[in-house]
């Protein structure tokens, strides 16, 4: 694991999405572990920029969002779903098909935990994670 330290969260946010876009054209089929919250919304609007500057391509790329609220619609704008699509996913060219939230409306959790899993699992493996510790 390397470490950064950066001066302001300007910075850091700068910082973490050029090191995505690095992964991106050195692997561009890369698997993707993505965070919510507030942390990483300045480093999604990077990404953001550096995509409509065509310093990266998403197309082949598969994303699996950590986490998502129990019982919680992804049509809610509460959900992690909302967040996603509205800070980065629709942005971006990445392919519906390669986007990967868990269903916090689903029956049954532990299934659809295991079935996630199971998609990580399918997809290769996680390349790249990105999380968020907050302040």
């Amino acid at each position: 694991m390397k470490i950064v330290i950066a001066k302001n969260y300007k910075l850091l946010s700068k910082q973490a999405a050029a090191i995505v876009v690095k992964q991106v054209k050195k692997k561009p089929d890369s698997v993707l572990a993505l965070a919510t919250g507030q942390t990483p919304i300045n480093f999604y609007h990077e990404l953001v920029k550096a995509h409509k500057k065509k310093r990266v391509n998403f197309s082949l790329v598969k994303t699996f969002n950590l986490d998502e609220y129990v019982g919680v619609s992804k049509y809610d704008k509460h959900s992690y779903h909302y967040y996603m699509f509205n800070n980065f996913f629709k942005y971006v060219n990445l392919k519906k098909e390669n986007i990967f939230l868990p269903d916090g409306k689903a029956k049954n959790l532990v299934k659809e935990c295991l079935n996630y899993e199971l998609a990580i699992k399918k997809n290769g493996g996680i390349d790249l994670a990105i999380l968020g510790v907050g302040q």
